[in-house]
């Protein structure tokens, strides 16, 4: 199954965070402005959910651009690595 992930980006004190991760299945992914993946089951994706809220608690981000750079690299970067 193929999600697209969104997540909200809020300000704060010391930058701006990413948090509330979520993802929708979908047959038509949107990889140009979006982060699309592929799950092999949903317990899959909330894992995956879960992880990306335990890490991206802490950091903070300068901009938009970097935090929405940052997470994608992460997903696609868990993607290569995740076993099938």
């Amino acid at each position: 199954m193929i999600y697209q992930l969104s997540w909200q980006t809020l300000p704060g004190l010391k930058g701006l965070s990413c948090s509330n991760f979520r993802a929708m299945p979908t047959d038509a992914p949107d990889r140009d402005r979006g982060v699309a993946f592929e799950c092999a089951s949903e317990a899959e994706c909330a894992d995956l959910l879960r992880m990306l809220e335990a890490h991206f608690a802490a950091q903070r981000f300068s901009n938009n651009a970097a935090a929405f750079e940052t997470v994608k690299t992460y997903v696609l970067e868990w993607g290569a690595h995740r076993k099938v």
